[in-house]
């Protein structure tokens, strides 16, 4: 199967929010909001070493988007778009299908469009995923900021992810599966966090 026949497939859908032009060119067009900065952030996994090969595929997918919407959040920015990357060692068309529902699942979630991408065949299922998102012209939120004595808080548990990582089936696996990123509070820390 051809790299336009599994985008058609599995990853070319109907925009959520304002994109100009989306999956299906060479490159993806947005108009920026009035005021606003973009924020961009991207992280890849790889199977084997950063989830198991056996991982449900939905799982995979959530967690590939997740985690790029909990950077965007981090930075006090509301996600507007993802671009995907996929390199795979075969054509499964079940896992495909698993996997694109669970990238679109969180995608849905969080009101985010996918708007394009690559696909390319790789001895490894390595997933790239890049965010967008924006934030209001000099509110984001860098970690560069933090201070001596700021009070420092974390939103969740912490470990649960790492835990079920090392004890697989426990119920914790939901967490690590399936991490929900904080984007309204992210987006509800602008202005307040430095």
């Amino acid at each position: 199967m051809a790299e336009f026949s599994i985008i058609d497939s599995y990853f070319n859908r109907r925009n959520l929010n304002s994109v100009d032009l989306g999956v299906g060119d060479d490159s993806a067009v947005l108009t920026p909001p009035p005021q606003q900065q973009l924020v961009i952030c991207t992280d890849t996994s790889v199977a084997g070493r950063h989830f198991p090969l056996e991982t449900d595929p939905h799982a995979i997918g959530w967690k590939s988007v997740a985690v790029n919407l909990s950077d965007i959040a981090a930075m006090g920015a509301t996600p507007h778009s993802i671009l995907l990357a996929l390199s795979l060692p075969q054509i499964d068309h079940a896992w495909l299908k698993a996997f694109s529902q669970g990238l679109y699942d969180c995608c849905d979630q969080f009101g985010v469009s996918l708007i394009g991408g690559d696909t390319t065949q790789s001895p490894h299922l390595t997933i790239s995923i890049t965010a967008l998102g924006w934030v209001d012209s000099g509110q984001a939120i860098p970690r560069s900021g933090a201070q001596p004595g700021d009070l420092i808080c974390v939103s969740g548990t912490v470990g649960d992810a790492a835990f079920a990582l090392n004890h697989p089936g426990h119920p914790l696996q939901q967490r690590l599966d399936y991490p929900s990123p904080r984007c309204q509070l992210g987006a509800a820390l602008k202005g307040l966090a430095h």
